[in-house]
């Protein structure tokens, strides 16, 4: 089988790597993305590994271009995707990108200090201009004291008792939040003994940090006294206001005004230069850091994957080990060759024999990714098992199909997914950053396929946005029943409901040619049609699904040389479930078959017969479907209940006897057939089954005891919870039935609430028009919220129940771990 369907060899390789290479070679890997490499120094401290200085110098640098990316987005800039694929540079160049790295990030810190600096100063001008020009001064004559009239003179006249008192100014700024706080401590702290003036700048000045614009409040306090002064300044210091000296005379002010105007001029100049060359210098930085953190980056992670290696005696080269995929293995021959010659040595990867479980590697593509991904969310295959991601493709989009089968709702899904499909290739919608686009883009094909078949099971079940149409002409015919039934005037005025006789000539023309016929539309009983024939699909869909999953179980047991599993699990389980369920499914179609419309009335029950089944009785009320019906069930029913002993002690006990056979044979036996299994080139695939087979196989030194009780309990749990399961599965398919009706019948309200209810509104053509605008709108946006989005979200939900627990654990473990080779791919995006 392909890789698709079953993951791919991998084998455990060695690599011999000369040192003055082992850079060249694991970085061309690298490229490649061809290996894993196991860490060979797992009891090593990753501070005494052999490259950490070359690493910490790495890490270093990925600091500064932090650093660096972080101004260049403080600038409003955007740095470049680098152009095509950079390699990792050689150890000699990280000297060259370090000091060019430190130089242009030691430039940028200055020249940002500088610009800060000068918007300080810039904004102390423009703060002491503001205070200066805000027209306090001539103020001052008019101002009042707190407490005093306003008559009082400001100053006491010479020759007073105050002559020797000088009044003192304390002017400054102070952010208008803090202003009435301000004010209200200068009065109580200097009990009133100074006149204080606010006033709230017109034009808000730019924040010298963070560059937006800010307002201010100017004050002005005059006072008398030394001490009073002293808890002014000490207010004003808690307060951080910006305090600027102020000059008595208006003369002098007017002076210091204009001085300050020509310096904010000057300083504004200066400001101007430093920030376009601050922009030279990040124009320089994108030029530098895209292609250099990709560079680093790869290079970091060369250092760490040489970490991993051990090294030689002789120290004159590093030894790996790597998983490889089997096919790949020239590929790895044909790179390690070339990475190696120009140094004149050769590096050499041969392949070696290993215990462990090998990682599980399946090829993707772009259609098959969001399959895969349903399948590894449940969890990474074992090595080499069987792989549900190929049938997946199909079962996964027809169930949910089945839960959501509607022509309208699958082709809007299916042409949203198409348009993603088309413009895949198209870079705006590969870098688009939202989450919920990102998860739809990913599984745009899965989307692709789950509108494709609700589009096909919409046909089947006649159903279009809720309405039924008339593709082919009906089976049934009205005409007939009326010309041979008699039905009279009187007759129809009595009789609302009319039921049509398929056994009255003419009346049942023939099935529907593709799905259900539009006239059940029309019918009283339509949703009791619907549930029986949905239930008994959904029964017959789970029975079907459930037994292909047994049957996939084969090729494990195949594959993994376990063929005495065919007979003591596989062929009982198969008994169990079809002797059960798949009788049940025998009647269903049986009864469709064989029953006619002229016997519909004393058709039997298969519910009746199916419990009678179990009780070994019958109804005399219900009939039997065929001759000798009883019998067979009876036969049926110990036939299934022989097989639980059979998959309860089959398995443990072939597995006790073959352990018992193992132990007597000679000493010279066992050693020849260890040395066999361990000279294999493949002795890393074979052997793998389940737990208890690894527990009764060899290991590298002796052969592993089997533990009876482990080995019992184990087959205990697998039987009990696929008797069980068969049960609890089988109805856990009915969520098919279930969902299906609900979507249906949501369609139908939101028609009948939405719809019917705009169209019968207005009857003229324009009244209709102006109407059905709005009306269309809400169910638009009512269709897709409720019907496309959240019930395809829970039909998607329950559709990936189904292929997880009732599908995949007959055959599948998902107890594996990906290959994870070492690659640039990530770096390089």
């Amino acid at each position: 089988m392909g890789s698709m369907f079953r993951s791919e060899e991998v084998a455990l390789v060695q690599l011999f790597l000369p040192t003055a290479a082992a850079y060249t070679c694991v970085s061309q890997l690298g490229e490649l993305g061809l290996v894993e490499f196991r860490d060979l120094n797992a009891s090593v401290s990753a501070f005494q590994r052999r490259f950490v200085v070359d690493v910490r110098r790495c890490e270093e640098l990925e600091k500064t271009f932090t650093f660096l990316q972080e101004e260049v987005r403080r600038a409003g800039l955007v740095l470049p995707r680098p152009e095509g694929r950079l390699p990792a540079p050689p150890p000699r160049d990280l000297l060259r990108i370090q000091e060019e790295t430190e130089r242009l990030a030691q430039e940028l810190r200055d020249v940002r200090g500088n610009q800060q600096s000068l918007r300080v100063q810039l904004h102390q001008l423009q703060l002491h201009a503001a205070v200066l020009g805000q027209g306090h001064g001539p103020q001052l004559a008019t101002a009042h004291t707190y407490g005093a009239s306003e008559r009082t003179p400001l100053l006491q006249a010479p020759g007073g008792p105050h002559q020797d008192l000088r009044v003192n100014f304390v002017a400054g700024a102070v952010e208008p939040h803090k202003a009435p706080a301000l004010e209200r401590l200068l009065w109580r702290a200097c009990r009133g003994f100074l006149i204080a003036s606010f006033s709230e700048l017109e034009r808000p000045l730019e924040h010298p940090v963070t560059g937006e614009p800010a307002t201010w409040m100017t004050f002005l306090i005059s006072y008398w006294g030394e001490q009073i002064g002293q808890k002014i300044r000490k207010i004003t210091d808690c307060f951080h206001c910006h305090v600027f000296p102020f000059l008595e005379q208006e003369e002098a002010r007017r002076a210091a005004l204009q001085q300050l105007q020509q310096q904010s001029q000057e300083m504004q100049e200066v400001l101007g230069e430093t920030e376009r060359f601050l922009s030279q210098v990040l124009g320089r930085v994108q030029q530098l850091l895209p292609p250099a953190q990709v560079q680093v980056r790869k290079m970091k992670a060369v250092y760490l994957a040489l970490n991993q290696c051990s090294v030689s005696t002789t120290h004159k080269c590093l030894i790996a080990e790597a998983w490889c995929a089997t096919r790949d293995l020239p590929a790895l021959q044909e790179a390690l060759r070339d990475s190696s010659a120009e140094e004149g040595v050769s590096a050499v990867a041969h392949r070696i024999p290993s215990r462990d479980m090998p990682p599980t590697l399946i090829r993707t593509n772009r259609f098959t990714a969001s399959f895969q991904g349903i399948v590894d969310s449940y969890g990474v295959g074992r090595y080499q098992e069987v792989n549900p991601a190929p049938y997946t493709i199909i079962t996964f989009p027809f169930l949910f199909a089945v839960m959501f089968g509607d022509v309208g709702h699958g082709l809007l899904m299916f042409l949203f997914a198409l348009a993603m499909v088309l413009a895949e290739n198209r870079p705006a919608v590969k870098a688009a950053q939202n989450e919920i686009w990102q998860t739809f883009f990913g599984g745009r094909y899965l989307l692709l396929l789950m509108g494709l078949f609700s589009v096909y099971t919409g046909f089947i079940y006649n159903e279009c946005f809720s309405r039924a149409s008339s593709i082919f002409p009906s089976g049934w015919s009205v005409a007939a029943m009326a010309n041979q039934s008699g039905w009279s005037d009187a007759f129809l005025a009595q009789h609302t409901m009319l039921t049509l006789d398929p056994n009255v000539t003419g009346v049942f023309l023939g099935p529907y040619p593709f799905g259900i016929d539009p006239i059940w539309s029309l019918a009283a009983n339509h949703l009791s049609f619907l549930n029986s024939f949905k239930m008994k699909m959904s029964v017959i869909l789970g029975v079907v699904h459930m037994a292909f999953g047994v049957v996939l179980g084969v090729f494990n047991h195949m594959h993994f040389g376990q063929r005495h599993r065919l007979l003591l699990e596989t062929l009982p389980e198969l008994t169990f479930l079809l002797g059960l369920f798949g009788y049940l499914v025998f009647l269903v179609i049986y009864k469709w078959l064989h029953v006619s419309a002229a016997s519909a009335a004393s058709a039997p029950s298969i519910l009746i017969h199916f419990i009678n089944m179990f009780l070994f009785s019958h109804s005399p009320t219900n009939r039997p479907l065929y001759p000798q019906q009883e019998v067979v069930q009876a036969m049926l029913v110990v036939l299934a209940l022989a097989m639980v002993p059979v998959l309860l002690l089959g398995t443990p006990l072939h597995l006790l006897c073959r352990h018992r056979r193992r132990r007597r044979r000679p000493t010279g036996r066992k050693q020849e057939d260890k040395a066999g299994l361990l000279g294999l080139p493949d002795a890393s695939v074979n052997g793998w089954g389940s737990d208890e087979e690894k527990a009764g196989g060899l290991e590298d030194e002796q052969e592993a005891e089997l533990v009876p009780s482990e080995v019992f309990m184990h087959q205990a749990i697998h039987t009990i919870e696929f008797c069980l399961g068969c049960i609890s599965n089988t109805a856990s398919y009915l969520r098919l039935w279930a969902l299906s009706l609900a979507h249906a019948q949501l369609s139908e309200v939101l028609w009948a609430m939405v719809m019917r209810i705009g169209l019968g509104l207005g009857r003229e053509v324009g009244v209709a028009a102006v109407v059905l605008v709005p009306i269309f709108a809400a169910f638009a946006v009512m269709t897709v919220a409720i019907l496309l989005v959240m019930e395809g979200l829970s039909a998607f939900l329950h559709a990936l129940r189904l292929h997880w627990v009732e599908f995949q654990n007959k055959f599948y473990s998902g107890t594996g771990y990906k290959l994870s080779p070492f690659t640039f791919a990530a770096t390089d995006d």
